[in-house]
């Protein structure tokens, strides 16, 4: 990767009381306008943000190992995204492509179809939100196949929709009282290495988690009544789990067998992040459909599902679409980060920048008996943390860790994220242009919030 031209320092800086006092003044406000639902993970309010540095309200500076949940994977204010929008908001700002079509959703397409496994035909169509795109994934699979169930999988997340509030495992805070949710949603166990019941020799493997997953599809629903099943390669929400290696393979081939549309969830592990360009490609699945949204456009809202041009197609005209969806000005920020992507070969360097979080993890992990497990791929990367001294026996979670860990990184300089179904997990998602010099700083930090926790 060759080096990045910014605008700010590429260095966390924090400069007197901490939140400073126009952070805390902006609260203020909020509280009076901003409903109690909108939750906020640090007390900071951004006013600059740069390559991997957020600057604050109050001139503090953070090293952003959150990267606004994976969105701004080529950088904050990426030079190429930011000129691109500029240029297109100069032209026009929207027209509705369903009504007035332009060439910057078409090339879109173009890119997607090229990038997402395999080398079927395929066919895009491009939404807002991630939400929205695994919603029409679905929509598409029951309308491709005349099924109506969907199977999805323990810790998953999917969004906030009804639909994929449905899809998604976690109660606390996503679904909790929101319900009645859609129907036809079915939910089998997925394959959590670290905390996995033994198999015929030992631990389980991943092939036979997924005939467990099987088994109780074929049992409970029938395999004739399936339109998709619904997986993340790399859980997100759920805590980063890399279900272990055949897991995902088997269930690929077992959906082809039986005509199931296997639809990939790579809103939060695609576009580079796990070290390829997306993470179904580690263990050589293809998926029939993918959902993309995050770091597709470097920061502006953009969603799209990719897949097989006889699913995609099936759907009639007018079937598909959205006011909002593929909005131009997004559009030209997506083809710039791509393009961005290609240049600095952003792959590579989510393996290069996940070479030097393992190493340092797992030898922190040695230093305390807190961290239960450590694991990701490339730039996607996670501890959890257990009770002390449950590590190897109860795998107590300790969400209590995690969140004095954070907070305490956040006082020193750094913005990280927890996660997982316990609330006991640290993810590091950093901007994938970030420094190795910056990037070795942050672990510093992080690592003496855990030695001091």
């Amino acid at each position: 990767m060759t080096a990045i031209a910014t605008r700010l320092e590429q260095a966390r800086r924090i400069t007197g009381s901490f939140p400073g006092p126009r952070s805390q003044e902006l609260a203020r406000r909020r509280s009076a306008v901003v409903a109690a639902g909108v939750a906020s993970s640090v007390p900071v309010y951004a006013a600059d943000a740069d390559g991997a540095i957020v600057r604050d309200v109050d001139g503090n500076q953070f090293i952003d190992l959150g990267s606004g949940i994976a969105v701004t994977s080529v950088g904050a204010s990426d030079r190429a995204v930011v000129a691109a929008v500029r240029d297109a908001v100069e032209h026009f700002t929207h027209t509705c492509f369903m009504v007035t079509p332009y060439e910057g959703y078409v090339a879109v397409a173009e890119q997607l179809n090229e990038l997402t496994p395999g080398d079927h035909e395929k066919r895009t169509v491009l939404f807002n939100s991630g939400a929205e795109a695994v919603e029409n994934a679905v929509k598409v699979a029951r309308l491709a196949t005349g099924r109506n169930a969907v199977v999805v999988f323990d810790h998953a997340y999917h969004g906030r929709t009804n639909l994929t509030m449905a899809l998604t495992a976690k109660s606390m805070p996503y679904k909790h009282g929101f319900g009645p949710f859609a129907p036809e949603v079915y939910r089998v166990p997925m394959s959590y290495p670290y905390r996995e019941e033994a198999g015929i020799a030992g631990k389980m493997t991943g092939e036979e988690a997924a005939r467990r997953a099987i088994g109780m599809i074929e049992k409970q629903i029938g395999a004739d009544q399936v339109a998709a099943i619904l997986i993340e390669p790399v859980q997100g929400e759920g805590g980063f789990i890399v279900p272990a290696e055949g897991f995902l393979p088997t269930l690929a081939a077992w959906a082809k067998e039986t005509g199931v549309v296997f639809i990939a969830d790579e809103v939060q592990s695609g576009f580079c992040r796990t070290g390829a360009w997306f993470a179904s490609e580690h263990e050589h699945v293809v998926p029939d459909l993918v959902t993309m949204a995050k770091g597709i456009a470097g920061g502006l809202p953009l969603s799209a599902v990719t897949g097989r041009a006889e699913l995609m197609d099936a759907v009639h005209g007018g079937g598909l679409g959205g006011t909002y969806g593929g909005n131009p000005v997004a559009c030209a920020a997506a083809l710039a980060a791509i393009q961005t992507m290609k240049d600095q070969d952003l792959p590579a360097r989510a393996g290069h920048i996940g070479d030097i979080i393992a190493p340092r993890l797992r030898a922190l992990a040695e230093k305390t008996d807190i961290i239960g497990d450590v694991r990701g791929r490339g730039a996607m990367m996670a501890i959890e943390l257990v009770k002390p001294g449950t590590a190897g026996t109860t795998k107590e979670p300790n969400p209590e860790a995690a969140k004095s860990i954070v907070q305490a990184a956040l006082a020193e300089g750094v913005i990280l994220l927890t996660c997982g179904t316990y609330g006991n997990v640290i993810r590091l998602l950093p901007p994938l242009v970030i420094s190795d010099e910056l990037l070795a700083d942050a672990l510093d930090v992080l690592e003496a919030a855990v030695l001091a926790a």
